[in-house]
């Protein structure tokens, strides 16, 4: 299927340490790796007649610059903020600046962890947040996104 002209890419972004994915506790975040889940959302974004575009980054003020940089160039954002998630106040504020759906991924159920994982800064401004099933995840996701904006579902 193909993307109208007119259609805007959505934007993964995955922050710290997710590109050790595969590497990284196993057992907790399993054997794909990052380019497995990127793929993934890329394979589904297809599927829709979406493009994907995507970063990675361990680098708050370089998520934060992307994020700024989306407003009226992406349709909407599927995010695994890794540990931001708990943390930053700044990056939910930023996730409200493109005035897009945003979708909020976990590859663990965050909620089944810790107890500092069970509050995020994020899902109050997300649209959607999808936690503990792995890197489909990040396909559930970026179909979510694609039905919240009317884009043609493959």
């Amino acid at each position: 299927m193909s993307a109208p002209t007119d259609a805007l890419p959505i934007l993964l972004l995955n922050g710290p340490n997710l590109n050790m994915l595969g590497t990284r506790q196993p057992e907790v975040y399993g054997a794909d790796s990052l380019a497995d889940a990127v793929a993934r959302a890329r394979a589904a974004a297809r599927d829709v007649g979406l493009e994907l575009r995507d970063l990675q980054t361990n680098h708050e003020g370089e998520m934060i610059d992307a994020i700024h940089a989306a407003r009226g160039a992406v349709c909407g954002i599927v995010i695994n903020p890794g540990g931001w998630t708990h943390t930053s106040v700044a990056l939910a504020d930023a996730l409200v600046v493109p005035e897009v759906p945003v979708l909020e991924v976990h590859i663990s159920n965050v909620h089944a962890r810790e107890p500092f994982r069970h509050h995020s800064y994020v899902s109050p401004i997300a649209a959607g947040v999808i936690a503990g099933c792995g890197i489909a995840g990040y396909d559930y996701a970026v179909r979510r996104v694609a039905e919240l904006v009317g884009a043609p579902q493959g």
